[in-house]
């Protein structure tokens, strides 16, 4: 099962801006000003054509219906996301760009062009929500984490509750991960010091961990094969 991460676009990554810079100029070749003897570096000898000089780049156009659109779909083709992250990218585009689509302000809407592509296909809230569930699970990550992800992310509270069977599933797995990356109960060293145990119990409750789950973890002995039963 593949991972999605970022479904955000920085402007680096922004196709539209990609297509705004300008080239770069090549090197001066030896058969150049300077006598054979090279390039002429900027600031150096020479006529002083060039050197100094900085392109500006050109305001980015306002956008229509169909570059909104465009925007929209090569967005939905680079990155998994939702319609709630696909809305607010769009609106920010929007706020820096400008609307230049006549007097019909409807087709300016974000949110409806991200539940068309929805309805298209392109974009799948649950689906995202499962991916996005399993593995941070498969990181070691509770329940209550994978639920600021699923706000974060935009997901309604219908495709929240949807995979929230499987959430509860795989606690104990999830929780044993964790244990086992921090070295925690089955897997530490059978050190009891009280004050290391309410530590390693404040960790697993930031990781998202149920308090009971956690706690028996915890308090339990080092183990070759801890199994997943002894923790229901």
């Amino acid at each position: 099962m593949s991972v999605w991460h970022n479904d955000g676009v920085s402007d680096d990554d922004d196709p539209d801006r990609a297509a705004e810079r300008p080239k770069s100029r090549g090197k001066t070749g030896a058969s150049g000003l300077g006598g054979g003897r090279g390039s002429t570096r900027a600031g150096g000898r020479g006529d002083g054509r060039g050197s100094g000089r900085k392109t500006e780049r050109a305001p980015p156009k306002p956008l229509d219906a169909a570059a909104l659109e465009r925007m929209a779909l090569r967005y939905v083709e680079r990155f998994a996301t939702t319609r709630g992250r696909l809305t607010d990218y769009l609106m920010r585009k929007l706020r820096e760009r400008g609307w230049d689509g006549g007097g019909d302000a409807a087709l300016a809407e974000p949110a409806e062009l991200a539940q068309r592509m929805a309805e298209l296909g392109y974009v799948d809230d649950r689906a995202f929500a499962e991916q996005r569930a399993a593995a941070m699970q498969r990181r070691g990550l509770g329940a209550r984490r994978v639920a600021g992800a699923f706000r974060e992310a935009g997901i309604d509270e219908g495709d929240a509750e949807s995979v929230a069977p499987a959430i509860a599933d795989r606690a104990v797995e999830s929780a044993l991960a964790f244990a086992r990356r921090k070295r925690i109960g089955p897997y530490g060293n059978g050190d009891g010091d009280r004050k290391l145990q309410e530590k390693q119990l404040a960790a697993m409750m930031r990781a998202g961990h149920r308090f009971d789950l956690a706690r028996k973890i915890v308090a339990a002995p080092p183990s070759d094969a801890p199994e997943s039963v002894d923790f229901d």
